[in-house]
């Protein structure tokens, strides 16, 4: 099972190439999303960057992976990435560094969250661009499969409860 102490341990490195740990975000509800400039999911940035500009200031935050994995979707630079997303969409959560979230390269926080099931019970390697794993405060761990929108029902309910909680 996935703990947030496990996940919190795992190093990760922001766009910009500043070295932390996902420790950085203790204590915040946080929707972990595997991200792609030239998907046909890529409009998912403006409900995710919607999410976090109603829920950041009660302790929510979205943390994109650039992921090139799946038909080479995310092809550019770190600094290309990042300007794409914010002249593009807007994007003020943050942009971590292109990482690989499956095969023999998989960046250790993805080898956690894999482990975790869906709503239809299947765990395993992420399927797609646009993978969403909510990371509750307590640890739990809900994952989303990549045609499910951010604002969605279920994602909406998930943020909510745990934020009231």
């Amino acid at each position: 099972m996935t703990t947030r102490a496990a996940l919190d341990a795992e190093k990760i490195t922001t766009l910009d190439g500043r070295q932390t740990t996902f420790g950085e975000f203790a204590g915040k509800t946080v929707l972990v999303v595997n991200v792609a400039s030239k998907c046909g999911l890529t409009p998912q940035y403006e409900q995710l960057e919607a999410l976090q500009r109603e829920y950041e200031g009660r302790g929510f935050t979205v943390v994109g992976f650039p992921c090139n994995q799946f038909m080479f979707q995310e092809p550019g630079s770190n600094e290309q990435i990042g300007e794409y997303c914010s002249m593009t969409w807007g994007v003020t959560f943050p942009m971590m560094d292109k990482i690989k979230v499956n095969g023999s390269g998989r960046h250790p926080l993805y080898k956690e969250l894999v482990k975790v099931k869906d709503a239809g019970g299947a765990a395993g390697p992420v399927k797609w661009n646009f993978e969403k794993f909510l990371v509750l405060r307590d640890g739990t761990v809900k994952r989303f499969r990549p045609p499910m929108k951010p604002d969605a029902p279920e994602i909406i309910a998930a943020i909510e409860a745990d934020l009231s909680a």
